[in-house]
C-alpha cells in the first residue's frame, strides 16, 4: 500500500504525460526535490490544474511511489498572480527556479534550498530589482560550500589597498590581483556590489537600478553557476533580453 504524505513545495516545472495527466517536479520543505504525477490536470475541468503552474507555491497531499508519487491535494499557499503581473517577474521568476532545479537533488531533504527558493519568489514578487537572480545564483553556490574569494588575490593571497584585484577566475574560484591574472576582468564597481551580497548587504545590492556593474555581476553569476552545474541555463537568455 502507497504511504500518505503531507509537503509543502515549489513547482519548479512540469511536463506531459499521457493525454491528461502531468508530471510535476516539486521543491519540497521536508522531501527535497520530488517528481509527481498530477491526473487529469491536463482536462478543463481539472479541480487544481492552475495550482499545479511553474513558480506556484503549494501545500501537497501525495502517494509515494517507486519512482513517481502521484498528487492526491493541492492548496495554493499564496497567489501566483504577482510573479506573473509583468514580464521581467516572470522571467526572473523562471530563471530562479530553473537553477534550484539543477541545484536539488531527487528525495534529498533541503530545507534551506527549499526557504532559499520561496525566499528569491517573494522578492521578485515584491520587486523585480536587477539582482534579484544574480544574487541567488551566488547565494546558491555558497549554499554548496563554493563562496568565492573576494577580498584577496585567490593565488598569491595578496589584498587591497596595496594589490590591485583585478580578475575573476571561475576554475580558482576567486578575484585576482594583476601579476596573477588569468581569470576575466572585473571592476572596482562589481567587485564591490559582490562584496555586498556576501557580507551581509543583500539589500543595499537589490536597491541598485540596472547599471554596467549590476549587468557584469549578473553576467558573472550566471557564468559561475552554469561553471559549475556544466550547462547552460535555458531561461537565462530569456531573462537577459528583458
Amino acid at each position: 500500500m502507497s504511504e500518505l504524505y503531507r509537503d509543502t513545495g515549489v513547482v519548479l516545472r512540469t511536463y506531459k504525460l499521457r493525454e491528461s495527466d502531468r508530471i510535476v517536479v516539486f521543491m519540497t520543505a521536508e522531501n527535497g526535490k520530488v517528481r509527481a504525477v498530477a491526473k487529469g490536470v491536463r482536462k478543463t475541468k481539472s479541480k487544481f490544474g492552475a495550482r499545479l503552474e511553474p513558480m506556484s507555491h503549494v501545500r501537497l497531499l501525495l502517494y509515494r511511489g517507486r519512482e513517481l508519487d502521484i498528487v492526491s491535494q493541492a492548496e495554493s499557499v499564496e497567489p501566483l498572480a504577482p510573479l506573473l503581473s509583468s514580464l521581467d517577474r516572470a522571467s526572473q521568476a523562471m530563471a530562479a527556479i530553473e537553477a534550484v532545479d539543477q541545484m536539488s537533488l531527487e528525495r534529498e531533504p533541503n530545507p534551506q534550498l527549499y526557504r532559499m527558493t520561496v525566499g528569491v519568489l517573494r522578492t521578485i514578487a515584491d520587486r523585480p530589482a536587477p539582482l534579484n537572480v544574480p544574487a541567488f545564483y551566488w547565494k546558491l553556490l555558497r549554499n554548496e560550500g563554493l563562496e568565492p574569494q573576494l577580498d584577496a588575490c585567490v593565488r598569491c593571497g595578496e589584498t587591497e589597498p596595496g594589490t590591485e584585484l583585478v580578475a575573476f577566475d571561475l576554475n580558482e574560484g576567486g578575484v585576482q590581483c594583476r601579476q596573477c591574472r588569468t581569470g576575466s576582468a572585473i571592476s572596482p564597481g562589481a567587485l564591490a556590489i559582490m562584496r555586498d551580497i556576501f557580507g551581509g548587504r543583500l539589500n543595499q545590492a537589490l536597491a541598485l537600478e540596472e547599471s554596467p556593474f549590476t549587468h557584469e555581476v549578473g553576467s558573472l553569476a550566471t557564468k559561475a553557476l552554469e561553471h559549475h552545474i556544466e550547462r547552460h541555463l535555458k531561461t537565462i537568455a530569456m531573462f537577459e533580453r528583458h
